[in-house]
């Protein structure tokens, strides 16, 4: 997959701190006029935000799109519930994933690939706090090798 038309609009960098990503999905979103405005602006935020599957559909909740300045009126509610998009299939799976113990869908980025707003999902674990302390020992052992390499 090429990543060459890909605008990051927004970024959840606690996600990948507090779960184990088990597997990742891309799916589009349903949005109003002002919320596509505001997203090209870059006023969205992830943190806090969860998805969940309702009557075989996806929605993610606590995504936070700030209201458009320029519009005067018909602005849309900023912690709105959003529909994603996923073909029937991937919906199938993340039910199944979903319904273990432990497994929650975490929304990673959002972004606009050739011009539509898209979100990447994950399923993911939760992790234990010695699991978070083993990946930042890990993250500043790369950071010390990556240190001593360009020293030399």
């Amino acid at each position: 997959m090429k990543d060459e038309h890909k605008k990051i609009i927004s970024e959840n960098r606690k996600a990948r701190h507090e779960y184990s990503i088990i597997d990742e999905y891309e799916a589009g979103i349903v949005l109003l006029g002002t919320e596509v405005k505001s997203l090209r602006m870059g006023r969205a935020n992830l943190k806090d935000s969860y998805a969940k599957i309702k009557k075989g559909e996806v929605f993610v909740y606590q995504m936070h799109v700030s209201p458009c300045p320029f519009a005067y009126f018909g602005n849309h509610d900023p912690l709105r519930p959003r529909k994603l998009l996923l073909h029937n299939h991937e919906i199938k799976k993340l039910v199944g994933k979903i319904n273990e113990k432990g497994f929650a869908l975490i929304p990673l980025q959002l972004y606009f690939k050739d011009g539509k707003a898209k979100m990447k999902l994950a399923i993911a674990k939760g992790k234990h706090l010695y699991d978070k302390r083993e990946s930042i020992r890990k993250r500043d052992e790369r950071r010390d090798m990556d240190r001593i390499r360009k020293g030399s």
